[in-house]
């Protein structure tokens, strides 16, 4: 059974507003994804959330789906590692038609990356003078004008840093399920714990839930197991801070394209059952965010 709601439902809750005294970008209910599957991934600043993004969209296209990667960050850096290049960015390429969409061809601003998978880089707004949710909500308008959604089975948003404003936070009022990249140790945690409440004020009036935590760069999961033993969450995916995925950021290479490795072929794994698990559909889980100064209390050794 298929846990994700119907694109019927998500239009219709997209209707009503986002929240008491949200300054929120609200979406357009013309602009639903439709029928893919739709994850955001948010965490740290730094923490690897695209090295996470463009392997995951490898795994899924490994089994058999068709797969759209779409980065939300003014460094247009999400996809790199899957084109080999920074592509330009949707602001880029609306700006050398002065924004008029029509004057635009889909391979103007949507390129093919590894194995198959669509790469597209939002952009953003050059800084202090715009807002991210606008960019995203161009870019799926694009898509949707393109058709290039009708035949995408999995469409993966890889956003900026732990920035949770309305505007980054946007990409998940399209998203079926919120993943969260942390590290084991107290700054990444602390980031997760503010995602964790974005992403239940936004399932309030919009189809998205939370999916769980992807442990990344950690040879252990102490901290983060404590955590989740006091808020619910749950940890979907365990990847150990191993040097063969710094060496693939350095060779513009996803961890498929590497030198197989015993090591490796274990990562490789992890993310293919990481992509059938949501594939097949994770439940939402239920978890509670703490108080900043709890975090504080619970974290660390005794």
């Amino acid at each position: 059974m298929n846990v994700y709601t119907n694109p019927s439902v998500a239009r219709e809750q997209a209707k009503r507003p986002d929240g008491d005294g949200s300054v929120q970008v609200a979406l357009d209910p013309n602009l639903t994804i439709g029928k893919a599957k739709v994850f955001s991934v948010y965490g740290k600043g730094g923490i690897g959330k695209s090295t996470t993004s463009s392997n995951l969209s490898v795994a899924f296209s490994k089994i058999g789906k068709r797969v759209l990667q779409i980065g939300c960050d003014p460094k247009h850096d999400s996809t790199f590692t899957l084109t080999k290049r920074l592509v330009p960015t949707v602001i880029d390429v609306l700006e050398t038609v002065n924004f008029h969409t029509e004057e635009l061809r889909a391979e103007d601003f949507v390129f093919e990356g590894y194995n198959g998978v669509m790469c597209v880089e939002a952009g953003g707004p050059p800084a202090g003078t715009g807002c991210g949710g606008y960019v995203v909500g161009q870019t799926v308008k694009l898509l949707k004008e393109h058709r290039l959604l009708d035949d995408t089975d999995v469409v993966i948003f890889d956003v900026l840093g732990d920035v949770v404003c309305g505007g980054f936070a946007s990409p998940l009022q399209h998203s079926d399920r919120g993943l969260i990249v942390a590290a084991n140790d107290f700054d990444s945690i602390f980031a997760m714990n503010r995602i964790i409440a974005a992403i239940q004020a936004k399932s309030k009036n919009y189809a998205v839930r939370l999916g769980g935590v992807i442990v990344n760069r950690s040879a252990g999961t102490d901290q983060i197991d404590k955590y989740n033993n006091v808020t619910g969450l749950n940890k979907i995916a365990h990847f150990p801070d191993l040097d063969v995925i710094r060496r693939s950021r350095l060779k513009k290479s996803t961890l498929f394209e590497m030198e197989l490795t015993a090591e490796l072929e274990a990562v490789q794994h992890e993310y293919i059952q990481l992509a059938t698990k949501l594939w097949d559909g994770v439940e939402p889980v239920h978890a509670q965010p703490m108080k900043d100064r709890d975090i504080f209390d619970l974290l660390g050794f005794d």
